[in-house]
């Protein structure tokens, strides 16, 4: 028997869902402000399928939905709603770091947009290993108490990992209008790894006189450049209102054009 199970995590548009009965839950163990908590469900077959028509019924906009697998063979992928990577590996601004939360949001939010009726691949890799690491992988006792029932604690593996569990999360903003149908996957064999990663470069902030520093502001200047323009693109904002936060490229003059052919 090959049981496949999946976490799941919503955030409500709406105060109340109607859905939430059918897992039989005390209605004050559900809500965590916006949220739901987490709910954990196993399958058999090789196609399963989440209702997530039930949640449109009573719902004023759209909800946004995080699906946690783990699989023994690879990744998993919807079956009926386009797949999509979220972008990775973008350059952006050093700004953005002290304010993440609010990048990722507006980030999911456009992408979602211009991807409507698309479910997104956030993250997948093999709990056995890892290379980057964001953080250290699930342990088995972690893993076992998540469902995975078959991951063995004694075997061995590298950096805390634990293998033949392989971690996927979906991530997806529904409504009535753009998902007629309810939610169906099916388990791959694909295990290569993916995660949306974004690239914040600290610049040479002291001083010098040496004389490649004049080439290194200059190319400093068009990399920033590049980067809100990056960020723009990820996120809809508008390119002003990031190159006022990045006093580097709001301030920078223009470079004299005998100066570009000389830097060459």
């Amino acid at each position: 028997m090959v049981v496949r199970h999946l976490v799941l995590s919503a955030v409500l548009a709406t105060a109340a869902c109607s859905s939430i009965s059918t897992v039989r839950v005390q209605p004050e163990t559900v809500h965590v402000g916006p949220h739901l908590r987490p709910i954990a469900v196993a399958y058999e077959s090789p196609k399963f399928m989440l209702p997530v028509r039930l949640g449109t019924v009573n719902a004023s906009g759209p909800q946004e939905l995080f699906v946690y697998c783990l699989t023994r063979k690879g990744r998993v992928e919807p079956v009926n709603y386009r797949s999509v990577r979220l972008p990775s590996d973008a350059e952006i601004p050093e700004y953005v770091k002290d304010d993440f939360a609010n990048f990722y949001r507006a980030m999911f939010e456009h992408q979602a947009d211009q991807n409507p009726a698309s479910v997104f691949l956030e993250y997948a890799w093999n709990m056995g290993w890892c290379d980057p690491c964001a953080a250290d992988p699930l342990s088995a006792d972690e893993l076992r108490e998540l469902g995975a029932y078959w991951s063995d604690p004694t075997a061995g593996y590298r950096a805390g990992g634990s293998p033949l569990v392989f971690i996927t999360r979906l991530h997806t903003r529904y409504d009535a209008e753009h998902f007629p149908a309810d939610l169906v996957f099916q388990e791959t064999e694909d295990q290569s790894n993916f995660q949306g990663r974004f690239v914040i470069r600290h610049p040479w902030r002291g001083g010098g006189s040496c004389t490649g520093l004049s080439d290194y502001l200059i190319k400093l200047r068009e990399r920033q450049k590049q980067q809100a323009q990056t960020l723009s693109d990820l996120t809809g904002w508008s390119l002003t209102s990031i190159q006022a936060k990045m006093p580097a490229v709001a301030e920078a003059a223009e470079v004299p054009w005998w100066k570009k052919l000389w830097s060459h």
